[in-house]
C-alpha cells in the first residue's frame, strides 16, 4: 500500500532520447517555457493560502485576540513549513514535481479550510502548523524544475523571474483579501483560498511535467552548448550519500543557512507585522492605506528579484552573494532610518520605504536559495535549498510570538532598530562566500570558500 501510494511521487523515468536536432529545439522551447509559466502560476496559488492570515489579523485583533495569539498562529506554519522544507527537499529530488506541487497545494487549501470553519486558538495553531507543513512540498519542485531546465550562464535570470511569483501573489492577496472582507466576512476569505487552491492544483496536474529526460530531451548544458552531460546526471548515489556529502558536511550550505536565518526575520517581520503597523500609524485611513503599503513592498521585491538575478548573472559572472551583501547593506540602512522617521510622515513616504525595503530583501532572499542549490551538487538541489529553507523559517518563527512580546515591549521604534542590527548580521555572515561560485563537476565539498 506505501508503495503504491508513493509511486505517483517519483521521478518520472527517462524516455528514449529524440534524436532530431530540429524537433529536440522545438520541443525544448515549448516544455520550457510552460514548465515555468506553469510553476509560476502554480506558486501565486500556494501563496494565497499561506498569506491569508496575514490580512485578516487586525480584525482577529479586534474580535480580541491578542498580539501573543497572532504571533503563536504566525509562527505555528513558519515552524512547521520550516521543517517540511527541509524533509520535503529530500523527497523532492526523487519526486515528480507535477504530482508533489499539485497534492500540496490541495492539502493546502484543505487547511485554509479547516481554519475558516474553526474558532478556538488552539484549532487556529494546529490547522495553520498543517499549512505550514504542506506549503513546504511547493518548493522542492521549483528547485528541482529551475536547475534541471535552466542553465547557469541564465538560470540567475530565470530564477529571479520565477521568484517574482512570491510579489505577485503577495501584492494579489491583500487586494483579493479586501474585497472579499469588503463584502464578507474574514472566515469567507478563507473558503475562497481554499477554492483557489484547488483550481491550481488541477492546473498544475494537467501543465507540470518532470526533468528533461523524462521527455526525451538532452540535458539543458548540452541543448545551450555548454557541455556534456553533466557528471551529477550520470552519477548514481545514494540519498544518505548525497544528504551528508553535499548537504550536511558542506560548509557553503552552512553559511548560506546562518544567513538565510536572519534575512527570513526581516523578510517575514515585514510581511506580517506592516499590514498592523500601518493599520495603526494610520487609524483613520487602515485597511486601505496599509493594504497599498503591503503593495508596494510586494512591488518592489518583483523589481528587485529581477534585478538582482540580472546582476549576479552580467555582473558578477554567476556569483550570487556579491549582490546579497550588497542588498543587505540597503535593507540595514532603510531599517535604521525607519527608527528616525517622523510621525507624521506622509503616506507617500511610507509607500516608498516599503518598495526600496521589498527590493532589497527579495534579492537575497532568492539568491541565498539559490546559491545553495549550485554550491552543493544537481542531484541534491532540493534537499540544499530545503535546508536553507529550514533555517530561513526557523528566523521566520522567531519573526512571530518573540517579534510580537518585543514590539509590545519597546514598541515600533524598537522593533525597526532591530532589523537593521539583523541585517547587519546576515551581510557579515555572508563575506566569506563573496567569490564561490557553481561547481558541478566536482561537487559543493570542493566548492571554494
Amino acid at each position: 500500500m506505501r508503495k503504491k501510494t508513493f509511486k505517483y511521487f517519483r521521478s518520472a523515468p527517462d524516455m528514449q532520447p529524440i534524436e532530431d536536432a530540429k524537433a529536440v529545439g522545438s520541443l525544448y522551447r515549448y516544455w520550457r517555457l510552460r514548465t515555468f509559466y506553469a510553476m509560476y502560476i502554480g506558486y501565486i496559488f500556494y501563496y494565497f493560502t499561506r498569506k491569508s492570515f496575514t490580512f485578516i489579523m487586525p480584525v482577529l485583533q479586534e474580535g480580541g485576540m491578542s498580539l501573543a495569539s497572532l504571533g503563536m498562529i504566525s509562527s505555528a506554519l513558519s515552524l512547521s513549513y520550516g521543517c517540511s522544507k527541509f524533509f520535503s527537499g529530500i523527497l523532492g529530488d526523487r519526486s515528480n514535481p507535477r504530482y508533489f506541487m499539485a497534492i500540496g497545494l490541495l492539502f493546502t487549501g484543505a487547511c485554509n479550510l479547516a481554519f475558516g470553519l474553526s474558532s478556538s486558538l488552539l484549532l487556529f495553531v494546529i490547522f495553520w502548523g498543517l499549512n505550514g507543513w504542506f506549503q513546504g512540498w511547493g518548493w522542492p519542485g521549483c528547485a528541482k524544475l529551475l536547475t534541471y531546465w535552466y542553465s547557469h550562464k541564465e538560470r540567475g535570470l530565470w530564477w529571479g523571474l520565477w521568484n517574482t511569483s512570491h510579489n505577485l501573489g503577495g501584492a494579489l492577496a491583500p487586494l483579493l483579501v479586501g474585497l472579499v472582507m469588503h463584502h464578507f466576512d474574514w472566515r469567507t476569505c478563507l473558503f475562497v483560498s481554499a477554492f483557489l487552491s484547488l483550481l491550481g492544483s488541477l492546473f498544475l496536474l494537467n501543465r507540470l511535467r518532470d526533468t528533461p529526460r523524462s521527455l526525451g530531451l538532452p540535458p539543458v548544458e548540452v541543448y545551450q552548448g555548454e557541455a556534456q552531460a553533466p557528471k551529477e546526471e550520470r552519477e548514481s548515489y545514494p540519498a544518505r550519500k548525497i544528504l551528508l556529502r553535499f548537504v550536511l558536511k558542506n560548509p557553503c550550505i552552512w553559511i548560506l543557512s546562518w544567513a538565510n536565518f536572519f534575512v527570513y526575520v526581516i523578510r517575514t517581520a515585514v510581511n506580517d507585522w506592516s499590514f498592523l503597523y500601518y493599520c495603526q500609524h494610520f487609524p483613520g485611513e487602515g485597511y486601505s492605506v496599509a493594504s497599498l503599503c503591503c503593495c508596494s513592498f510586494e512591488v518592489g521585491g518583483l523589481v528587485g528579484s529581477l534585478s538582482a538575478g540580472w546582476l549576479s548573472d552580467s555582473l558578477f559572472l554567476g556569483r550570487r552573494n556579491p549582490i546579497n551583501v550588497l542588498y543587505l547593506t540597503g535593507t540595514m540602512t532603510l531599517c535604521f532610518c525607519m527608527v528616525y522617521m517622523p510621525s507624521d510622515a506622509p503616506f507617500a513616504l511610507h509607500a516608498l520605504w516599503m518598495f526600496a525595503m521589498g527590493f532589497c530583501i527579495f534579492g537575497p532572499q532568492m539568491l541565498i536559495g539559490m546559491a545553495a542549490a549550485e554550491l552543493s551538487h544537481k542531484k541534491a538541489v532540493a534537499s540544499a535549498s530545503g535546508f536553507t529553507g529550514f533555517w530561513g523559517y526557523l528566523g521566520a518563527a522567531f519573526a512571530g510570538l518573540p517579534l510580537g512580546g518585543l514590539i509590545a515591549q519597546w514598541g515600533w521604534s524598537g522593533y525597526f532598530a532591530f532589523l537593521s542590527f539583523t541585517a547587519l548580521l546576515a551581510g557579515g555572515a555572508l563575506l566569506p562566500l563573496w567569490h564561490a561560485q557553481e561547481h558541478l563537476e566536482t561537487g559543493a565539498q570542493d566548492a571554494p570558500i
